[in-house]
């Protein structure tokens, strides 16, 4: 009977999540299923709401100076354009380039190197990363039941105003499940509501033929860990995901970044290395670095011309998504702190 009710519970969630300008998360049309488990944290508006006001308040940092939003502006697809490691408390700098935050609820794992495997557990590592908020989760509860509007927030969204470490942490969650990104002009060619121009079409047909096999569509990437041929930074020494699972299979390998809005989202790499798109094109073409690791697709060498380059480049930026950048939904919640 246990198992009925479950299937039933997780029928109705997906059908209420299909694409509708009502719903704060949506399913959009021919996507998979998320990876999400919404039984254990179901969406509300106020918990969104909640979620929304803790992404952008710098009181989750020690000093209450750097937010979730400080590297992760949503005019930049949620992350920072401006330098090319993450900055935080005091100045310090952090050891990579934040990535831009989209489609959450179809990742199974987080961070450059996957050291977070669920969402609800993502925001504990930049609040107790020593260079990024250098808080404890103790402390932001603490913070947050003595502030003047947030226990109010709480009861909004919780029924009674305490404050814990997995409210808060699933009410980040909440909203950040509720950035969908899937309205580019790409999109819109999909469901046939647009046309690729012939140099779009040009640059769709060589990124199926050079790319798609790490950024498959329609998120644009796989979610995996592929080491894509980067000499190592040797001022950094950054050896990616064996630095969490002590494999040397693993060795140079990071997670596949979407490629979704990236006319926004430089600079490129967990690095930062890279500030332009031909850049990242001119490394695949002529920069890769023989390892043992190195992605089996990136064995053989890629040729574009310089005309096919920048074909390609036109139909990356058809994946920019402007709808997404501005909606004023994911906008700082002025509102929520005047009242």
């Amino acid at each position: 009977m246990k198992k009925i009710l479950f299937i039933i519970t997780i029928l109705f969630l997906l059908t209420a999540f299909h694409e509708s300008d009502n719903n704060p998360f949506y399913i959009p049309k021919k996507w998979k299923n998320p990876t999400y488990d919404f039984t254990k944290n179901p969406l509300s508006n106020a918990k969104i709401e909640l979620g929304k006001a803790l992404f952008y308040d710098g009181i989750l940092s020690k000093d209450s100076t750097i937010s979730c939003a400080t590297c992760h502006s949503q005019y930049t697809a949620f992350t920072h354009v401006d330098h090319d490691l993450s900055h935080g408390i005091e100045d310090r700098i952090g050891t990579r380039n934040s990535p831009a935050l989209m489609n959450l609820a179809w990742q199974p794992i987080f961070m450059w190197d996957g050291a977070i495997n669920h969402l609800d557990m993502q925001a504990l590592a930049p609040i107790s990363h020593p260079d990024e908020m250098g808080e404890t989760m103790e402390n932001v509860v603490k913070k947050l039941q003595n502030s003047p509007i947030y226990p109010a927030a709480f009861y909004t969204a919780f029924g009674d105003s305490t404050v814990t470490g997995e409210r808060t942490l699933k009410s980040i969650s909440q909203f950040l499940l509720t950035l969908v990104s899937a309205n580019s002009k790409y999109d819109k060619v999909m469901r046939k509501e647009a046309k690729f121009t012939e140099q779009q079409k040009s640059g769709y047909a060589l990124f199926q033929k050079n790319c798609s096999s790490c950024h498959q569509e329609p998120l644009f990437t796989t979610h995996k860990f592929e080491n894509n041929g980067l000499p190592i930074d040797t001022t950094l020494n950054d050896f990616g995901r064996i630095k969490i699972t002590q494999n040397v299979a693993d060795a140079r390998k990071f997670k596949v970044p979407t490629l979704r809005n990236l006319e926004f989202s430089y600079p490129y790499m967990h690095d930062g290395r890279f500030k332009k798109i031909a850049e990242v094109l001119n490394h695949y073409t002529k920069g890769i670095e023989e390892s043992p690791t190195l992605a089996a697709d990136l064995r053989q060498p890629i040729t574009l011309t310089a005309n096919q380059k920048i074909d390609l480049t036109a139909f990356l930026l058809t994946l920019t998504d402007k709808e997404f950048l501005f909606n004023r939904a994911y906008s700082y919640p002025k509102g929520f702190f005047e009242e």
